[in-house]
């Protein structure tokens, strides 16, 4: 094991629907699904890990809000936590994909039936819970 290391996940909400993704086949996580994100660089904050991963994959600019949850998981022999952040999607409409396939939005009960990569199926729970807490959020 060598160490740990960070990883981020934004999801944006847009009332009751939720945004994920598709990875392209190929790699361990291929063709399943997942909340978007990544590692954190050194010296990166997870808003800018953010920031850069949705721009690398969708072209698109967001801001961070509140943290929503977290989740442990093994890659290639090093120790992760994934942390969940709200995201906000700039122009939501304009969604270039380049290492996905497929993108959407979703409800929480169809996302919980998908093939989700088992890192972002940590989530679940935290993600029902912080939906639940939000009075903004529509139920």
């Amino acid at each position: 094991m060598h160490g740990r290391r960070n990883s981020v996940a934004g999801i944006a909400i847009d009332g009751k629907r939720i945004f994920i993704a598709r990875r392209k086949a190929g790699g361990d996580i291929g063709g399943k699904w997942e909340f978007p994100g990544g590692k954190v660089e050194i010296n990166e904050s997870a808003e800018a890990a953010l920031r850069r991963e949705y721009r690398e994959e969708f072209g698109l600019d967001i801001s961070a809000g509140a943290h929503i949850g977290s989740s442990s998981f093994e890659h290639g022999g090093t120790a992760f936590t994934l942390d969940a952040y709200h995201i906000f999607l700039e122009a939501p409409e304009t969604v270039t994909l380049s290492e996905h396939s497929e993108a959407k939005w979703a409800l929480l009960d169809e996302i919980r039936t998908l093939d989700f990569a088992d890192s972002d199926r940590g989530l679940f729970n935290a993600l029902e819970a912080y939906i639940k807490r939000q009075p903004c959020i529509k139920q």
